[in-house]
This record gives C-alpha cells, sequence and structure tokens, in this order.
C-alpha cells in the first residue's frame, strides 16, 4: 500500500498550479478558482480575521477575470458581522492589496 501511494505521488507535480492552491491570494485568484468564476461563492479579507472581525464576507455577484484569473473585477454585496451593508451590487475593492480567503471571517 505504502509503495503505491509514493508511486502516484511521485507523478504528481511537487507544487500545484494557483489554480488549485487553496492558500489565501489576491481575489481573482481565489475566485478563479471556483467553478463559474466564483460567483455566488462567499470571499473575506485574512486581515479581518487576524483583527479578531468575525461573521464578514462579500457575497460575489459578478466577476470578470483576465489573466488566467490573476487579473480582473468582481462585484458583490458585503456583509458586515451578518448584516447587509450593500443594497445593491458593487465592486469589490482591495482586490490585489490584501489576501483573500473563501468563506466568512
Amino acid at each position: 500500500m505504502e509503495r503505491a501511494v509514493r508511486a502516484i505521488q511521485g507523478l504528481l507535480p511537487s507544487t500545484l498550479p494557483p489554480s488549485l492552491r487553496t492558500t489565501p491570494a489576491n481575489l481573482y485568484q481565489v475566485l478563479s478558482r471556483a467553478p463559474g468564476g466564483g460567483v455566488g461563492q462567499r470571499v473575506h479579507q485574512i486581515r479581518w480575521t487576524e483583527k479578531g472581525i468575525r461573521n464578514c464576507y462579500w457575497q460575489v455577484t459578478r466577476t470578470r477575470l483576465k489573466l488566467e484569473g490573476t487579473h480582473g473585477k468582481a462585484w458583490g454585496k458585503l456583509y458586515w458581522r451578518g448584516k447587509q451593508i450593500s443594497r445593491q451590487e458593487e465592486r469589490i475593492g482591495g482586490s490585489l492589496k490584501y489576501k483573500w480567503s473563501a468563506g466568512s471571517s
């Protein structure tokens, strides 16, 4: 069994391509991992979790990804501490400046 596992691991690349990594990244890299460009997904900035701010996230409503998912534009509705702040969709800021992750903080 152990030999089979090592044989399979030998066939895999040593590092995963950016589209398959689960580590925090810029917003567009996180969204490009999800089907449909991340529409309907919840995303949050890592710094919110580090500051102890809980239950805050963006609900993504629309995306326009380019350059293999490393750049683009994204729109959504902001939920802050469980309450919806954005009545209508707005462009998500800080997408390249901060690290993002899927789910709520």
